[in-house]
C-alpha cells in the first residue's frame, strides 16, 4: 500500500483552474502512476505523473501524460471515458462502506459515481454534481479518433471534498485511495495503478487495494 501527503495550498482557495494547474506543477506534491500488476497480459506503460494538493473545500489533480497513442472519442459526460485514454481518481473515507470513482478522458470528459462495487449500488453523480467538478485539458474539449503517434497531454482537475463525502471544515487525518491510467477501447489497451492491485485481472474496483491520502 502506497501513501501520499496532500498538502494545503492557500493560493487554491482563490484561482481558476488553469492557473491551479501552474500552481501544482510547483507545489503540488508528486508521485507516478507506473504500476504493471498485470504485465504478461497487459505490458504497455505510458508515462503518467501528477500532481496533487487542496484548498479549503477542495482536491486538486494534475496529470501528465506520455504515450504513443490518444483518443477521445466521448464528449457527454457520465459517458464511458475509460474506453478512451484516460486517467481515473477513486476515493473513500476510512469508515465509508462506499467509494467514489472519478474518470476523465485527455479532453476533461467525466464519468462520475458513488457505488460499493463496480455494479453494486452504482449512483451516478447528478448533473448539478459533476458541474461542480472542474476541468483544464490540455489538449482541448473537442473529440476525436483515436490517432498514431506520440502525444503529450495534461489535465487538471478539482473535485470538491464534499463530492465525496468530508466536510472541509473538520478534515480527517487521512481517506484512502488510488489513480490510474487506462485506455480500454484502443489500440493499445493497458491498466496502469499507482498503489499496486492484487487482481488475477484488471480490476480498479478494489477499495480494498487502496492506498492511503493523508491531509
Amino acid at each position: 500500500m502506497k501513501s501520499i501527503q496532500i498538502q494545503y495550498n492557500e493560493a487554491l482557495n482563490d484561482i481558476d483552474i488553469e492557473s491551479a494547474g501552474n500552481l501544482l506543477e510547483d507545489f503540488g506534491q508528486r508521485d507516478k502512476i507506473e504500476m504493471l500488476n498485470w504485465i504478461n497480459d497487459f505490458p504497455y506503460r505510458p508515462i503518467t505523473l501528477f500532481h496533487i494538493a487542496r484548498s479549503k473545500d477542495s482536491i486538486f489533480i494534475k496529470y501528465a501524460v506520455q504515450g504513443s497513442m490518444l483518443r477521445a472519442i466521448y464528449s457527454n459526460d457520465q459517458d464511458p471515458v475509460h474506453e478512451d485514454s484516460c486517467v481515473e481518481f477513486f476515493c473513500k473515507p476510512v469508515d465509508s462502506a462506499s467509494y467514489n470513482n472519478f474518470e476523465f478522458n485527455c479532453i476533461g470528459t467525466c464519468s462520475a459515481s458513488r457505488r460499493k462495487g463496480r455494479a453494486v449500488e452504482v449512483v451516478p453523480l447528478s448533473t448539478d454534481e459533476m458541474q461542480t467538478i472542474e476541468r483544464f485539458p490540455s489538449i482541448g474539449r473537442r473529440a476525436f479518433n483515436e490517432l498514431e503517434g506520440m502525444f503529450e497531454w495534461e489535465l487538471t482537475v478539482k473535485i470538491p471534498f464534499a463530492l465525496i463525502g468530508i466536510d472541509p471544515q473538520h478534515l480527517p487525518e487521512k481517506i484512502l485511495g488510488n489513480f490510474y491510467k487506462c485506455a480500454d477501447g484502443t489500440d493499445s489497451p493497458h491498466f496502469v495503478t499507482w498503489s499496486p492491485v492484487a487482481t488475477e485481472k484488471p480490476d480498479f474496483h478494489t477499495p480494498h487495494f487502496f492506498g492511503e491520502l493523508y491531509f
